[in-house]
């Protein structure tokens, strides 16, 4: 992308809120949120994100800038989020560098467990309105009609080509979860590898805040539990892995996991695998079907459901 390319509302706001106008495009992403990376006239580095605003956006940035001050290593915000027309924006630092942690062994899930743990022990010090709706994909706690969150660009398909064992995976995991009663609490809900960079054995950065969560912390975890090893292609960690994920979690915290939250645990584990394995399908592939359709029934008996 070139100057000539960004969204003609950018270099205004940049100069509104940010003191300086574009001078360069570092790189362009695009996927939920429209993200842009930019050199600004006085040298400075910049990230501008853009997304619809569906009134999650200020709690998520407000706490991400609460654990960039207390030395979290994540991006810290640059300003407010601000509306323009129906996007929420914002900009934070530039934090290049690092690499990607690949693989899904239980020594690498107790890599990113440690991780976890430290998040969610300095988001248990964040006080801000619940992000809610909670983002797509572990949207199991939906008011919506039907099995599924309403997703128009999903739901307007032949929703036929979802694999039966999808849909009687998700829908049990689904009624597990919603019967527990558990308090929710602030938690990543997109821990995966593609959101982490490394040095070494040292976590440099953890991305993409904007996918804060209000559930409880079983739920959270499990989520993370079985999707941290994620690049690209949906997947699903071993049950290995995930087990080691949480007996480390677990010692982290200094906390034990009720039985309940441990079929929790379980249960949120295959939610964003199945949401995953619905959309390979009505895109015509199942990239993430071969392991959630292997580990289904021995998740599903571990979460009593």
């Amino acid at each position: 992308m070139s100057l000539a390319d960004l969204p003609e509302w950018v270099p205004a706001w940049c100069v509104d809120q940010l003191g300086g106008e574009p001078a360069g495009v570092l790189f362009q992403l695009q996927q939920i949120s429209t993200v842009v990376g930019l050199r600004l006239a006085d040298g400075r580095e910049v990230v501008v994100k853009a997304r619809a605003d569906d009134g999650r956006a200020a709690s998520c940035v407000a706490a991400q800038a609460r654990l960039a001050e207390r030395g979290f290593p994540c991006a810290r915000p640059l300003s407010p989020v601000v509306g323009v027309g129906s996007l929420a924006v914002h900009a934070e630092e530039f934090r290049p560098g690092g690499e990607m942690l690949p693989g899904d062994s239980p020594d690498v899930a107790v890599r990113y467990a440690v991780v976890f743990a430290r998040l969610m022990a300095e988001l248990a010090g964040v006080t801000v309105a619940p992000p809610l709706p909670n983002p797509r994909w572990v949207r199991w706690d939906h008011a919506d009609s039907g099995l599924w969150p309403a997703i128009d660009f999903l739901d307007d398909r032949d929703q036929g080509a979802v694999p039966g064992y999808v849909v009687d995976t998700a829908d049990r995991a689904r009624k597990r979860l919603r019967a527990a009663n558990l308090p929710c609490v602030l938690g990543h809900a997109d821990f995966e590898a593609q959101n982490l960079r490394w040095h070494g054995r040292d976590v440099w950065t953890v991305h993409d805040f904007d996918s804060l969560a209000w559930q409880p912390e079983a739920a959270l975890v499990g989520a993370a539990s079985g999707a941290f090893a994620k690049i690209g292609p949906a997947t699903l960690a071993p049950i290995e892995s995930t087990e080691a994920f949480l007996v480390a979690y677990q010692d982290i915290r200094e906390r034990s996991f009720t039985a309940e939250e441990l079929e929790i645990v379980w249960a949120a584990s295959l939610w964003p695998a199945a949401h995953d394995a619905r959309w390979d399908a009505l895109h015509g592939t199942l990239l993430s079907g071969n392991a959630f359709r292997a580990q289904a029934a021995e998740r599903l008996r571990r979460a009593n459901a």
